[in-house]
Formats: C-alpha cells, structure tokens, sequence
C-alpha cells in the first residue's frame, strides 16, 4: 500500500460537477492499494499518517501529528500510484491492486483513519474520474509504502 501525503492550507475534491469533500488544514491522502495488500498494511500505514509529525509547533518545528492539530483530512483512492515506468513510455499497472480487491481495503482504510483520528474524513469516488484542488502547506509531500 503506498500513499503520498500532503500537509495542507485546504483542499477539496469533486466529481463530475459535484463537490464531494472540502477541507481546511490537514492532509490530503493519496491511497495506491497494491494486489499483496493486506488488513495488516492498512492498519501500519494508517497509525504512521495519523501520528506522522509534520505540522509546526509554536516554534515553528514539525512536532505535532494531525491528532495533535485536530487537523482534517481527504483521502482518495489513487491506483496510478503503482505505475511502472521501467520499460517504454507507457506505465504498467500491473501492481496495482484489481477493484474488487482495491475497493474493500480502501474503505477499511477510510474506516480505519476515522477511528484514530476521531472524527469524519473527506474522500474520492472510488475509480472514478476526479478534480482536485489543493494549497499545499510548506510544501509537505511525503510518500510512505508498506512495503518498504
């Protein structure tokens, strides 16, 4: 499972013509679910983003988590995370994980970070074609795989 992470100022998702999350400060969670994944790799990369330290304490140093922050977050199933670009120019998704394997463990995920955070998150329309918009806060981008 791999997801890149965003620290956001906000950010927001649609679908189509319709709004489907909106946010103020926190992460924006792109979520690759590869065909090996497990419950196992849900819970390890959800407890590692919850408590990530990457928002700025009063001295300005990245010590507090998003629980810390009370911060919000949007989380959208990504499958193109898991392209292989090693051969050619067109990527191969060939990791990445089949829906009717993908979309169970992207709602556990959903499931899971809502009961560590405490609270609702915002998301994506699993597998379909979305519009996202962000203000990327420092900027903050970090990829984190269960694999690795």
């Amino acid at each position: 499972m791999r997801a890149v992470i965003q620290r956001v100022k906000k950010a927001s998702v649609s679908v189509g013509n319709e709004l489907n999350a909106v946010m103020h400060q926190g992460l924006l969670v792109l979520l690759g679910v590869e065909a090996e994944d497990t419950k196992e790799d849900v819970n390890w990369l959800c407890r590692k983003i919850c408590n990530m330290r990457i928002f700025s304490d009063d001295a300005g140093n990245m010590n507090l988590s998003l629980k810390d922050i009370d911060g919000e977050a949007i989380i959208v199933s990504q499958f193109t995370l898991h392209a292989n670009t090693k051969k050619g120019n067109r990527p191969s998704f060939i990791k990445a994980a089949k829906p009717e394997i993908a979309k169970p463990l992207y709602e556990k995920f959903i499931q899971e970070f809502e009961e560590r955070l405490g609270k609702k998150v915002g998301t994506g329309k699993f597998g379909a074609d979305m519009e996202i918009n962000l203000t990327n806060d420092g900027p903050v981008t970090i990829i984190i795989d269960s694999k690795e």
